[in-house]
């Protein structure tokens, strides 16, 4: 057993948990922190701004499904990270955030920077601690990772004031760890997993429905092997993408607001809904009342708060995406349901009616249609690349238009819809992949929130390629106005766009642009074959509109299709 200062068990229990890459700035109340970070082999990638360091640990770990970790300073390093962790929060992402504080005999006493980091991020974290000794130190350390990454996974705080940084204590490693009060429940109950199967059985109208729990629990193959057995077509929610894939004859798209004609009228009129990894969002059920009516719900969630939350469930299975989904197969085998297929015909063909009545479309005219650029973005990437998106009708016509055959492919804010989100998290997901193509696909409205992360981008030589559907507008909050507001435009035109161009050049990026439809392959085959990193500038229709939309409040058989 050896002395430790605080900061050295900090790295040395990163270490044995697996952390190659922090993300962070420093400051006064790390400076000791960071002090023992340059002895250490940990990769730490200086952001420019303390929510770009939480988004690109979000980004790094939606890529690899581990735990993303951050280091920032207290007082405003801290504050500017809560929209990061709220982000991280809504969509069940595991992250470490660690923050300096002031040293512990000045806590109250309105210090130079300080501030409660602890009780102004309670209600956005998953758990949070401030380090009262020592001694403590290394249980809390432990006990963060295990809980952001464990059950339904999410953000954990560690606070640590600046004198624990630098107290001694004898320090011995650490094997797991458990917590008494917190013990996630993996394994489903067996009658449970039974009356889902013999549910199955009965169905002749089932869909399932994916979200992101799937993509978290690395479930993506068991779901894909129940809906081939059981020839069910599957809809995914926006976190759910990449669940299934896109391009298997069984995909009916997202479903919800901006889902797709056929998702939205399969699930309103099936029988028995499979639904795996969800939390029935507003966005994705519209009015609760009318959600899958006509239908038997069977819900697998390991989070029990969120089954029955939103809506009714007729088969509650507690339990990890993945090995409820593996149960779930063997029922269905030694039952030969298999067999049963046929009864799904007419089921089919409805729905193969439903996909040639309103598919996903727009008419490439004399300007450029931004659902064009996507479409080409996926022709050229041939579905490969990372998508990240900031949020948005950016985002929503890369949920429609790039399709998705992997998991941890499409990377996206959906529980808190945050703006700025994209380029940093391609960044992280570069740094976790540095071989792969990352794609941010932006809006310039979102895509000025933290920009200045191309700098972050520029010198650790990140490839991240940028595609800007510049419309000069915020085009989402637009949308709604003209559709629901007479065209009253309030605050929503970007009287003053800047040259993305020049800005590239000013980060010492590579800026390309299109201005007419006729340029848009070549600036995208120019920007994904140009190395390093790429900002692609696309002057994109000004008032083009994402469809289908469901307005708020109503059932999502009432789309506006055109």
């Amino acid at each position: 057993m050896q002395r430790r200062t605080g900061a050295q068990i900090l790295f040395d229990i990163m270490k044995d948990e697996g952390i190659d890459t922090i993300f962070g700035f420093p400051g006064g109340a790390v400076i000791d922190i960071y002090d023992e970070l340059i002895k250490s082999d940990i990769r730490h990638i200086l952001v420019r701004h303390e929510q770009g360091a939480v988004h690109m640990a979000d980004g790094y770990a939606r890529a690899t499904g581990k735990v993303g970790v951050c280091l920032v300073t207290s007082g405003p390093g801290a504050t500017n990270t809560v929209t990061g962790i709220a982000t991280a929060h809504c969509d069940s992402i595991p992250l470490v955030i660690i923050t300096g504080q002031v040293s512990s005999h000045l806590i109250g006493n309105d210090a130079f920077q300080e501030v409660d980091i602890v009780g102004i991020t309670r209600p956005c974290t998953k758990h949070n601690y401030l380090v009262n000794s020592i001694d403590e130190l290394p249980r809390i350390i432990k006990e963060a990772f295990h809980i952001a990454r464990s059950g339904r996974p999410g953000p954990v705080l560690i606070d640590i004031p600046k004198n624990i940084q630098i107290a001694k204590t004898e320090y011995e490693p650490m094997g797991n760890i458990k917590i008494k009060s917190y013990a996630p429940n993996y394994y489903p109950n067996g009658r449970q997993v039974q009356k889902a199967a013999e549910l199955l059985k009965q169905a002749r109208r089932p869909v399932i429905f994916c979200g992101g729990g799937v993509i978290l629990s690395d479930a993506h193959e068991e779901l894909t092997q129940l809906a081939r057995n059981l020839n069910i077509p599957v809809a995914a929610s926006l976190m759910g993408l990449g669940g299934f894939p896109g391009s298997d004859p069984l995909w009916l798209g997202m479903l919800g607001m901006h889902g797709t004609y056929r998702a939205n009228m399969a699930i309103s009129n099936c029988d028995v809904m499979i639904a795996a990894g969800v939390r029935f969002d507003d966005r994705v059920t519209g009015k609760t009342e009318c959600f899958a009516s006509q239908a038997k719900i069977i819900h697998i969630d390991i989070d029990p708060t969120s089954i029955r939350k939103n809506v009714p469930v007729a088969v509650p299975i507690v339990g990890d995406c993945k090995i409820s989904l593996q149960d779930l197969n063997c029922k269905i085998r030694e039952h030969c349901i298999a067999k049963h297929n046929n009864k799904h015909e007419q089921w089919i063909k409805q729905i193969e009616k439903w996909k040639n009545e309103h598919k996903l479309a727009f008419h490439q005219e004399q300007t450029i249609k931004p659902q064009y650029v996507v479409e080409k973005l996926y022709e050229l990437t041939k579905g490969q690349a990372i998508i990240t998106t900031e949020v948005g009708q950016n985002q929503m016509w890369a949920a429609q238009f790039y399709h998705y055959d992997y998991p941890h492919h499409f990377i996206s804010s959906g529980g808190l819809g945050t703006m700025g989100f994209g380029l940093p998290a391609a960044i992280g997901a570069q740094i976790a992949f540095p071989d792969k193509l990352v794609i941010d696909i932006a809006g310039d409205g979102s895509i000025q929130m933290n920009i200045q992360e191309l700098a972050t981008a520029i010198q650790y030589n990140l490839p991240v390629k940028v595609v800007i559907l510049n419309n000069r507008f915020l085009g989402m909050v637009r949308q709604w106005q003209q559709l629901f507001y007479n065209k009253k435009y309030a605050c929503t035109c970007m009287d003053h766009t800047p040259d993305f161009v020049k800005i590239a050049h000013a980060y010492g990026a590579t800026g390309l642009r299109a201005e007419y439809p006729e340029q848009v392959e070549h600036v995208l085959s120019k920007g994904l074959e140009t190395p390093g990193a790429v900002v692609m500038d696309f002057t994109v229709e000004p008032e083009e509109c994402v469809y289908p939309m469901v307005p708020a409040g109503a059932p999502i058989t009432e789309m506006l299709l055109v």
